[in-house]
């Protein structure tokens, strides 16, 4: 660096005024440490195009390959992301859930009718949380520090949301024709279990709005439990059952623990955005009994299951770790990633479920 003092001092310094002969000294002295740090004596890169910054993670919108920001790989993402798609357990085993049972019940399972019931539910669930996003964000409760940041980082836009909901609701319907045109189920009792179910997606955030007058829990405690499960036994046997209420209970309840540890987290931004959950009612202390309840009793009535009728029953109680494991950072009330990891904890349990009603000898389980 000295070196280059004297040969610009030799070279022109005489000539320059002193303001231009300091910043051209100061040029000189900053140039060779940015060609080293880039390894090769070539400029540094220009910066980032205004706005490549908006949603904080700069480069990183554009994946792996380089995709550019705004492509069609980066709008799938976004909209795949919109979906929750950590939440679709509580569509997915309670459809399993209502086959395993019909195909106890009858002795065959048609792999159609269970595809077609899962891609409904999904169609109508995957709606649903695109409703709550949208409404959310309308009402001002999506924040910076929300699981769902969809609209408020301006990944997507509200029209796109409510496009996306529009064609999602259109697939369901579409399905649920389809479901009609191939079972044996009464129109009227297809009709009334899917449009029941439908106006319950919608209806948790949207019209009514039953999240923000602490009834969500009870929506949700009956769509993705008895409400879904009897949909997909009837799709396969052809008629309505009251059996798969009462096999809904556990999966039910196992559901309910996702959204309760969800608004027990969001506790303090719902109160400042004016909603009132079941967490803001009965209160912390009350939040985590009610949590802990929804964990372990479902354990119970496998211990019940697999005493008095069948021992593969007992094949949900091996997820008794991880049920244990959130009800201590529950207690310690560490929420963070806690309505994902007892999404996968219902996931687990609903599995290990239909596989205990599946292995069941014939005619164990009461009324299959």
């Amino acid at each position: 660096m000295e070196e280059e003092k004297v040969l610009l001092l030799r070279d022109g310094g005489a000539s320059m005024g002193p303001a231009e002969l300091v910043q051209k000294i100061s040029i000189s002295a900053e140039s060779p440490r940015g060609s080293e740090r880039n390894g090769r004596g070539a400029a540094a890169p220009p910066p980032p195009p205004p706005g490549s910054e908006r949603n904080g993670s700069g480069s990183a919108l554009a994946g792996a390959d380089g995709a550019a920001p705004g492509s069609w790989r980066q709008k799938c993402a976004a909209y795949v992301l919109a979906l929750r798609p950590w939440s679709f357990s509580a569509s997915l085993t309670p459809v399993a859930l209502g086959s395993a049972l019909a195909y106890r019940a009858e002795g065959t399972l048609d792999p159609g009718l269970l595809l077609g019931s899962a891609v409904t539910v999904l169609a109508v669930h995957g709606a649903g949380n695109l409703v709550n996003t949208y409404y959310d964000f309308s009402k001002g409760i999506d924040h910076k520090k929300s699981d769902d940041r969809t609209l408020v980082d301006q990944i997507l836009q509200p029209q796109d949301v409510v496009r996306f909901g529009v064609f999602l609701y259109t697939v369901g319907c579409i399905c649920a024709a389809g479901l009609y045109a191939v079972s044996t189920l009464k129109l009227e009792h297809l009709a009334l279990i899917y449009f029941g179910g439908l106006s319950s997606s919608f209806l948790y955030t949207g019209g009514i709005g039953f999240k923000y007058v602490a009834l969500g829990d009870v929506v949700i405690l009956i769509t993705f439990g008895p409400l879904a499960v009897m949909f997909a036994h009837a799709v396969q046997v052809g008629y309505l059952s009251v059996s798969p209420l009462l096999y809904a209970v556990p999966l039910a309840l196992s559901t309910e623990a996702i959204l309760h540890s969800n608004n027990t987290r969001d506790m303090e931004s719902d109160r400042q955005a004016g909603i009132v959950t079941l967490a803001i009612l009965i209160g912390p202390t009350f939040s985590y009994i009610l949590y802990t309840v929804l964990l372990f009793l479902p354990y119970l009535i496998f211990c019940v299951l697999a005493t008095r009728y069948t021992i593969s029953m007992a094949l949900p109680l091996l997820t008794i770790p991880m049920a244990f494991s959130l009800e201590r950072q529950f207690r310690s009330q560490s929420f963070c990633k806690i309505p994902q990891r007892t999404a996968k904890l219902n996931l687990l349990l609903g599995l290990f479920y239909v596989f205990g009603i599946t292995l069941a000898p014939a005619g164990a389980l009461p009324k299959l």
